[in-house]
């Protein structure tokens, strides 16, 4: 006897398995996808690989004070959690940190030259090309596979925020364009995923300008933040950076209310839109100072996804922090208040570049 199709398929689906997770459970495994935890001193609390088994974290961002001599071994235990729980997408958690050279490296190694010194060099491609290789060598040997770098900011004048610590690689743009491909090529080839920052730039950010403990408004014409501070994104997106971070500094030209995480027409139309670039975006730290006037955490986590941004940086060393993200975003998917089609497309973009980690 032949069945009909009106028969057939009800019959098979009811021996198919049942999910043995409720629908809000799928979606915060989702949202986990989108948020990167941190914690306090040298050994996570249990509760973070309670969430971590729960798949409710997408990554871990570490920090001088977290890293020692089991540095290793953490890692790899968090890592191994992850693989063993119902919720392992088969590919690992991000791991991150700051080891852009010079003064800002979270781990002992290298690279020893500051970005400002690669940008000086003889041949400034070259040295980048190494300096991305060296944070590369670094990052692997301690079970890192995200390097929260190149800074692609152009400063203005000596002793600016970016210049002071020698972070930026010039105050021309094709330098910064230059040495930063370079560096996003070499370490990518090495297996590191790598995050450009601070887009649009920091780079005409005064001294004391510091968007971690203030808020900060950059006026600059948007004739100017196109020519000089964003063109260095253009090479970047041409060498496949994987990843883009946003700045938490104003910039009226284009939008005079929001930071730049927060803004679609920063995130959505100049970054996406006139750039092209089709990664992941990245913000900054949640907890920023420059966000004071934006509620609490999980409401700038909230807002930043609502703008088009993809990933989450809950970077107070608080678990509770990363927790309160995800669930605030669940929450918003279900009430419609964030948009699940767009927020969808964003963990497609997230899950494409965690399968390219080893």
């Amino acid at each position: 006897m032949k069945l009909s199709k009106q028969i057939l398929l009800p019959f098979l689906l009811s021996l198919a398995p049942q999910a043995t997770t409720s629908p809000t459970e799928d979606l915060s495994v989702q949202v986990g996808h989108h948020v990167i935890f941190s914690y306090p001193g040298l050994e996570p609390p249990s509760h973070l690989f309670d969430l971590v088994t729960q798949g409710k974290v997408g990554g871990i961002i570490l920090f001088g004070e977290n890293v020692g001599e089991n540095l290793s071994t953490t890692i790899e235990q968090l890592q191994n959690t992850y693989r063993n729980s119902p919720h392992y997408a088969g590919s690992p958690l991000f791991v991150m940190t700051d080891q852009e050279g010079g003064q800002i490296r979270r781990l002992p190694g290298g690279p020893e030259s500051s970005a400002k010194q690669v940008g000086q060099a003889s041949n400034p491609r070259k040295a980048a090309t190494q300096m991305g290789k060296d944070a590369a060598s670094t990052l692997e040997a301690a079970k890192i596979n995200f390097n929260l770098a190149p800074v692609l900011d152009v400063y203005r004048k000596p002793g600016d925020f970016t210049d002071h610590t020698g972070r930026s690689f010039s105050n021309n743009s094709d330098v910064v364009g230059t040495c930063g491909s370079a560096f996003i090529k070499a370490q990518q080839s090495a297996g590191i995923i790598s995050s450009a920052k601070h887009f649009p730039g920091l780079g005409a950010a005064g001294a004391t300008e510091n968007t971690d403990l203030q808020p900060v408004t950059i006026d600059s014409s948007l004739e100017v933040l196109r020519s000089v501070d964003t063109a260095p994104y253009k090479k970047a997106i041409a060498a496949g950076v994987d990843m883009v971070m946003s700045s938490w500094a104003i910039y009226p030209a284009l939008d005079a209310q929001h930071p730049s995480g927060f803004s679609k027409a920063w995130i959505q139309h100049e970054l996406r839109g006139r750039l092209g670039f089709k990664g992941v975006t990245i913000t900054d730290a949640l907890e920023a100072g420059a966000l004071e006037a934006f509620g609490d955490d999980a409401s700038r986590g909230l807002l930043a996804s609502q703008a088009g941004m993809d990933i989450l940086l809950a970077s107070s060393r608080n678990v509770t922090q990363g927790e309160s993200v995800v669930d605030i975003l669940v929450a918003s998917l279900k009430d419609g208040s964030l948009d699940m089609e767009y927020f969808t497309l964003g963990t497609k973009r997230i899950m494409e570049v965690r399968r390219k980690i080893v």
